[in-house]
């Protein structure tokens, strides 16, 4: 054997070598610590969420599962650094539904691209938007708002934490459906806008238990009715929307997902999103979900594209009607 052809040889199983590296790394992943950035501060019902999916994969997986909080800039931070990350499913990211349905529509230009960036593996929650009035306000349906709204157009006010989130556009939503014209008014704090709720500071706002729950429980506020298809099981004495006489078609919904990064092999894929549903499947979920008002929901990879283009279409039409901009 030639000296050429020896080394011609040991080339080729170098890079025969090297070809099956990623096929071994594929079949024992993970084989050292999996952080999850998370855009939400610590203690809240999305964060509290990741945390508890965090522990059952470490578990699972026999290696640290690390939630790093990097809350602000609408989330930016967190996908900043999750995009300066590993590209190999050791670094994952939970996102917001506005990051990948609201924000394309509500920004010229994003520091992220939610088709070419994310590979959404699937859901962790949803939670239906509850319409919140103070426990001694006037109005005992939405068929009321409705009502006065019409008779005193720009005089109702609604409040939410930022433009373009969940409650500002399902609020837009609302008008739109029911011709109304509202009074849009931000807050910096989630705690002070249910505080002027029940202050009657404002006219009504939509919120989650998981937001607004701590100002229901305590009696200051009141759920006029669910933002949903049908009643909450946690709060079955709480009509819909449609049932306390406002528009059967509204629906406004908060969820979150876990992202990997696009062109992960679809074996690392498909094991974490598998592991994941596997959790989330687990009892003690279920009853931390009743807790936050969310519900587990169940998606095939095709089912949750499905509904994020759905999502898109949806937020992007109020979004044009309203004329919403974000730069």
């Amino acid at each position: 054997m030639t000296r050429f052809t020896r080394r011609a040889l040991a080339g080729l199983c170098a890079l025969s070598a090297l070809a099956c590296l990623p096929a071994a790394a594929q079949q024992d992943f993970p084989n050292r610590p999996v952080r999850i950035i998370t855009p939400f501060p610590v203690g809240g019902g999305p964060e509290a969420v990741v945390r508890q999916v965090a522990d059952k994969l470490s578990r699972m997986w026999k290696q640290p599962v690390i939630v790093e909080n990097r809350p602000g800039a609408n989330g930016f931070i967190a996908i900043d650094a999750w995009k300066r990350g590993a590209k190999d499913g050791y670094d994952l990211l939970q996102v917001d539904n506005v990051h990948l349905s609201a924000y394309p529509a509500l920004f010229k230009k994003l520091p992220y691209d939610p088709v070419k960036d994310f590979d959404p593996l699937l859901p962790l929650f949803k939670a239906y938007f509850f319409f919140t009035v103070a426990t001694d306000s006037k109005y005992k349906s939405v068929g009321d708002i409705v009502a006065d709204a019409k008779a005193h157009p720009g005089k109702l006010t609604y409040g939410s934490w930022s433009i373009g989130n969940p409650v500002h556009l399902g609020s837009e939503m609302f008008e739109s459906l029911t011709g109304t014209d509202m009074t849009h008014v931000v807050y910096k704090e989630t705690s002070q806008l249910y505080t002027d709720v029940a202050s009657q500071q404002l006219s009504f706002a939509l919120g989650t238990s998981a937001t607004a729950g701590a100002m229901q429980r305590a009696g200051r506020i009141r759920y006029l009715a669910v933002a949903g298809p049908e009643r909450v099981a946690a709060f079955p004495n709480v009509p819909t929307v449609a049932e306390s006489g406002g528009p059967a078609d509204l629906r406004v919904l908060g969820w979150t997902a876990i992202v990997a990064p696009k062109g992960l092999p679809s074996s690392v894929a498909e094991k974490i999103r598998a592991d994941i549903a596997t959790a989330l499947a687990e009892p003690d979920i279920a009853e931390r979900y009743k807790t936050f008002g969310y519900e587990v929901f169940p998606q095939t990879r095709e089912q949750f594209g499905q509904f994020i283009r759905s999502e898109q279409e949806r937020f992007s039409g109020v979004i044009r009607k309203a004329n919403i901009s974000l730069d």
